[in-house]
This record gives C-alpha cells, sequence and structure tokens, in this order.
C-alpha cells in the first residue's frame, strides 16, 4: 500500500522537526525509553535464568549475570540526558570500528558483493560513524542527529515504492 508509505514517512518527518526542536526533552524522553526497556529485558533475562537451571548451568549463570548487568544499565540510563549520550556514542563508535574492520578486510581480500570499491566504502563510512559519534556526546547534537535521520528517512518512505504483495 503506498498510503502507508506515505503516512509513516509524515509520522517519521514530524517526528524529526519535534525532535529537533525539543532537543532536551527528546533525548531525555528517549533515555527514560530505553532504561526502561532495558529494565524490562533484565528483569525477563533474570527470570529466565531461574527457569533454566534445570536444563543448563551455563545458560542460566549467563542469563543472570546479564540480567543483573541489563537492570542496572536501564537504572543508570532511566532519565539521565548524559549517559544515553555517553551510550549512544559508544554504540555509534564501536559501528564506526566495525565499519573500518570490514572495509579494511574487504579492500585487503577483494571479496564481498561492492569489492575492494565496497572496502574503501566500508572505511570512509567509519571514519564519519568515529566523527558522529564525537558530535554524539553532546545532547543537542544527538537531537539534532537523530531528527535530521528521522526526517531524511521520512522522505525516503515517502519516495519509496511500494512493496509488491
Amino acid at each position: 500500500m503506498a498510503g502507508s508509505n506515505v503516512l509513516t514517512g509524515i509520522v517519521a518527518i514530524i517526528l524529526g522537526i519535534l525532535i529537533m526542536a525539543f532537543p532536551l526533552l527528546s533525548v531525555f524522553t528517549l533515555s527514560v525509553l530505553t532504561g526502561f526497556g532495558l529494565i524490562l529485558i533484565g528483569i525477563w533475562l533474570l527470570a529466565m535464568s531461574f527457569e533454566s537451571w534445570s536444563s543448563s548451568k551455563g545458560m542460566s549463570i549467563a542469563a543472570l549475570i546479564l540480567g543483573i548487568i541489563g537492570i542496572i544499565v536501564g537504572i543508570g540510563l532511566f532519565g539521565s540526558i548524559l549517559a544515553f549520550s555517553i551510550f549512544v556514542s559508544m554504540v555509534i563508535y564501536i559501528g564506526g570500528f566495525f565499519l573500518i574492520l570490514a572495509g579494511i578486510i574487504a579492500l585487503f581480500s577483494g571479496k564481498g558483493a561492492a569489492g575492494r570499491w565496497g572496502g574503501v566504502l566500508g572505511i570512509i563510512l567509519g571514519i564519519i560513524y568515529l566523527i558522529i559519534g564525537i558530535y554524539a556526546l553532546n545532547p543537542l547534537y544527538l537531537a539534532w542527529l537523530i531528527g535530521i535521520f528521522l526526517i531524511l528517512s521520512g522522505i525516503f518512505q515517502i519516495f519509496l515504492p511500494a512493496a509488491e504483495e
């Protein structure tokens, strides 16, 4: 349905504009949602660790440790603009390093869909990710990055051809 593409595109554009208009409130809201989600995942992992104890002690201990870490990180992120900005920046940095490493591997191996040019592109995109990671440390820039992403995604969504069913 072409109508649903347009509707989701418009919603993404509106959300992008709202995030850019109210950057600190938006980053605060995202930190609350992310923290709450991690707390719920941590609680679920704790429950799974007790449930799986009889079948696999190793998996149970791993789920217990991950559950505790999830709850601690979720509490740390819940409503903390600074912690959320650092978390997002760290994720962007890690993504940048992975892109650079994948680009180097593709560049030297010549393998993959795009071959050596894909490797060069991976390295360039990885460097761009590292630069963006620096800006993501500032909550105002983080809100602008998220807003721009949503607006561009919305525009692409509107002009995306409808999937055939």
